[in-house]
């Protein structure tokens, strides 16, 4: 199948996703077409079967804001005409989804069908798709897409909640590439070099925003440390992170906290973990808590959004109620205070993860694409 994916470039969950998607296709001989206005930051163009196309905003002074959706749409016209795309698969609702229709519509006036899946992820539906501003756009993107995908069972309850919708969704989870997951056999897990030996590791990577609750992460971690000797690795950059270190600086803590900013080493980072914390506001899969437990790393996490849809209470980490520090903490020491319950919980946590393994997710995805061709070539 030739295949054209939008996505956005960014570090965000989208646009991670969407790219490992579309490499995995390509190693499955299908040819994918990446359109964007830069190189997605996971993307490597080394297979012949992977293609990147620019999206290019021209400048004029006439605009405040450059009509980025125009450019967009123009650009996946002109590709699907040149390199006979079959599918468009965009992933966000706004402005992909409804670019991706007006693209439709003008090669239709062409005599060209090709059928649109939209994927949503979450920021899309719940935060900036529900603004006013936006909701009739999105309702209307969503509506005129031919298939509809949602990374959760929560977030498609929400979307349905939310928004007017006559389409049906269906649910196809996030995913890991758990052979990625895997630790280098030639690069040694050097614990030594972040904690002494009688330490646990805790971890927590996110983008620092308030939904990630930051503020919990470091109490939890100050309830825990007073229990057991232990270290704070705190992966990523902004908003929240200047607050987060002074917080450390007033508990006294800040020799036991180590802020690393962004890193492009997340899978070494979380070879040494022995627990992984997400108290999130809301999360509308949890991907971070995936990554983690691909690695063998429990959860702890809260309930809300798709995080019960990843994180199995009692089994690969536990849940608690948005806010409740002590619970959280409580359940933390359960799990790192025996070295064999620990054990038992990154055993359960790689076998829960297993089941999102991207080799299991990606045959959804071509079954979708095909339904969504044929469907098509019927009307021809």
């Amino acid at each position: 199948m030739k295949i054209a994916i939008v996505c956005y470039p960014t570090f965000g969950g989208s646009g991670v996703v969407a790219t490992e998607l579309g490499l995995e296709l390509a190693r499955r001989g299908h040819e994918i077409h990446f359109i964007t206005y830069s190189q997605p930051v996971r993307l490597a163009l080394l297979n012949p079967n992977v293609h990147y196309h620019e999206v290019i905003v021209p400048e004029y002074p006439l605009f405040h804001f450059q009509p980025y959706e125009l450019a967009l749409s123009s650009k996946l016209v002109d590709m699907v005409k040149l390199h006979k795309i079959e599918v468009l698969h965009v992933h966000y609702a706004i402005p992909h989804a409804y670019a991706g229709y007006m693209a439709k519509q003008m090669l239709k006036d062409e005599g060209i069908d090709i059928p649109m899946v939209t994927t949503l992820h979450g920021t899309d539906i719940t935060l900036v798709g529900n603004h006013p501003f936006y909701k009739p756009a999105v309702t209307f993107s969503i509506n005129k897409s031919d298939y509809v995908t949602s990374v959760s069972q929560s977030l498609k309850d929400d979307t349905l909640k939310l928004f007017s919708i006559k389409n049906e969704i269906q649910v196809i989870p996030n995913f890991i590439e758990l052979d990625k997951s895997k630790n280098d056999p030639t690069i040694p897990c050097r614990r030594s070099v972040m904690a002494n030996d009688n330490e646990r590791i805790i971890t927590h990577i996110s983008n620092f925003r308030k939904v990630k609750r930051i503020p919990d992460i470091i109490k939890i971690f100050y309830k825990i440390q007073k229990e057991i000797p232990a270290k704070l690795m705190m992966v990523g950059d902004g908003p929240e992170k200047e607050k987060a270190e002074k917080m450390c600086r007033k508990f006294g803590i800040q020799d036991k906290v180590i802020f690393f900013g962004n890193s492009n080493e997340i899978d070494r980072i979380l070879c040494l973990t022995d627990l992984f914390l997400l108290p999130s506001e809301t999360e509308s899969f949890g991907l971070a808590a995936l990554e983690a437990m691909a690695c063998g790393v429990p959860v702890i996490s809260s309930n809300s959004g798709g995080l019960p849809e990843v994180n199995l209470d009692g089994v690969s980490g536990y849940l608690s109620d948005v806010g409740e520090i002590n619970e959280m903490a409580k359940n933390a020491l359960k799990i790192l205070k025996e070295d064999s319950v620990l054990a038992e919980f990154k055993k359960n946590a790689l076998h829960v993860a297993e089941s999102f393994d991207i080799k299991n997710i990606l045959p959804i995805y071509e079954a979708l694409y095909l339904k969504a061709i044929n469907k098509y070539k019927t009307f021809v």
